[in-house]
């Protein structure tokens, strides 16, 4: 069947499925594959410690994929500059650019006049009304399932996703608690022309730089295994439960301010999780799609599930 919508149009892509920037994990394995596969795969520019770095990154995804793919922008309170990095996606002339967790108008302004695509992250109406006045070319919503970092309104994707395609006129790709072909349509069915997954990403063959331990904790995890910290900070997050959450949580019950939490929630303690799998001394994001993996396929594999499972769904929705 055809999977044809404004977001394939937009993206120069055969199935309108991203992957999420996965800090720390999205790079050129993983990306070359989600976008060979007929998706968009995505770097994550900011994990990466500068921009010989992210250039030698891009290169290696051209050497692997002729296809679409995007370099995601994760910037933040906290976050590091980001304009070196953006510098180097327009010289490297990437066809997509997406912005992630925080005002996305540097960025957005940067690439203004380029041909390159531009994607935002938004976790609310009024974000997804002002990513289109600054000129994105799709928003990406994220509920209150999703993985890392989340709004602060806790309004889940189901309620989220046609508040959005109701307020804007470009297209919406809907975001958090979406991990297989049920909830591809359930996406549709609420008027979102294309989704963007993280967690189920990770749980895959291609994603190289995920510990066997973080796989197989996405794989045993249940839709209470996951917990959103940083509340306090006015950073909401959701990751999945262990000691060192259960630590931070208990940390933000006294009230505890960002240097007493940093040496808690920041990269380090995700990647002594994630790369070394060392879960009681650090944490890894997932969303409650967690719930909905049972196995670790290649990224091929998981689309042909995915796109079969969605196919099946359409064809009882036309008799």
């Amino acid at each position: 069947m055809e999977w044809q919508t404004r977001v394939t149009e937009l993206l120069n892509i055969d199935y309108p499925i991203i992957q999420g920037g996965l800090a720390h994990l999205a790079y050129a394995d993983l990306a070359a594959s989600v976008s060979n596969a007929g998706g968009l795969g995505q770097i994550t520019a900011m994990s990466l410690d500068g921009p010989d770095n992210l250039r030698e990154e891009i290169r290696r995804v051209k050497t692997m994929t002729e296809n679409p793919f995007g370099v995601n922008f994760a910037i933040g309170q906290h976050g590091r500059p980001f304009e070196h990095m953006v510098e180097v996606a327009i010289d490297e002339q990437v066809p997509v650019i997406s912005v992630t967790g925080g005002n996305p108008k540097g960025v957005l302004d940067m690439v203004d006049g380029y041909p390159i695509k531009k994607l935002v992250l938004v976790a609310a109406r009024r974000q997804a009304e002002k990513a289109e006045e600054l000129g994105a070319d799709a928003v990406m919503v994220v509920g209150q399932e999703g993985g890392g970092h989340l709004g602060r309104g806790d309004i889940g994707t189901i309620v989220l996703t046609p508040q959005v395609v109701d307020s804007v006129s470009i297209p919406v790709i809907a975001s958090g608690g979406i991990a297989d072909g049920r909830g591809m349509m359930a996406a549709f069915a609420l008027g979102a022309e294309g989704v963007e997954m993280g967690t189920r990403f990770i749980a895959t063959k291609e994603c190289v730089d995920a510990h066997p331990i973080y796989q197989q904790a996405l794989l045993d995890a249940e839709e209470n295994s996951t917990v959103v910290i940083k509340r306090s900070l006015g950073a909401p997050a959701r990751a999945l439960k262990n000691t060192w959450t259960d630590r931070i949580m208990e940390l933000e019950s006294t009230q505890a301010n960002f240097d007493t939490l940093k040496p808690f929630i920041g990269g380090e303690a995700n990647k002594q999780y994630i790369h070394k799998g060392k879960e009681n001394e650090g944490f890894g994001w997932a969303g409650q799609a967690a719930a909905r993996i049972h196995n670790i396929p290649t990224v091929q594999g998981l689309f042909s599930k995915m796109l079969n499972e969605a196919e099946s769904i359409r064809s009882k929705w036309t008799k």
